[in-house]
């Protein structure tokens, strides 16, 4: 009882818990990920593809850019910028976590937090992000993403959630 009365006072806590914990299995995943493509070749072209199920394949994808391949280009120069971006944007939204005084919020911050970290060291390391999730219907392929991915677009959906329930109860 007293470790659930501490989350609940301080949502810091689990915010910084929940971007570490995201941190930590992206870079784990993409670690092994490469190990097991051992890649020769940054192409976003042809990826090497792994099928797990009919809807499921493990590939070996590179972005250079932003979401969906956007402003993609092979320059140390723009793998440094948005990296910076990354860490910068980081900073900021952890300030907002500082001030969180709701466990949901705190954990969305965190998971973004936590991804964009995960993508800001691929970035530095390697000059792309690793992607290897890709989903697909029939032979409709999605963009391919990542654990750093999942945990940005969850982490963005439990704050807009934590915007929608607490300003319906403010009327």
């Amino acid at each position: 009882m007293a470790s659930i009365a501490f989350w609940k006072k301080h949502p810091l806590s689990f915010g910084v818990w929940a971007s570490l914990t995201t941190l930590v299995l992206d870079q784990t995943s993409k670690f092994w990920i490469l190990s097991f493509f051992e890649p020769t070749s940054k192409s976003p072209i042809l990826p090497r593809m792994f099928p797990v199920t009919s809807f499921f394949n493990l590939v070996l994808t590179w972005n250079r850019g932003v979401s969906f391949g956007l402003f993609a280009h092979d320059s140390r120069a723009v793998a440094w910028t948005l990296a910076g971006l990354a860490v910068g944007l980081s900073v900021l939204l952890f300030v907002w976590l500082s001030q969180a005084e709701r466990l949901l919020p705190a954990i969305g911050l965190g998971l973004v937090i936590g991804g964009a970290l995960g993508n800001a060291i691929d970035r530095l390391r390697f000059g792309a992000v690793t992607d290897f999730l890709d989903f697909h219907l029939a032979d409709v392929h999605f963009w391919a993403f990542n654990v750093a991915d999942s945990g940005i677009s969850i982490g963005v959906a439990l704050i807009v959630i934590d915007s929608l329930v607490n300003h319906s109860q403010d009327d």
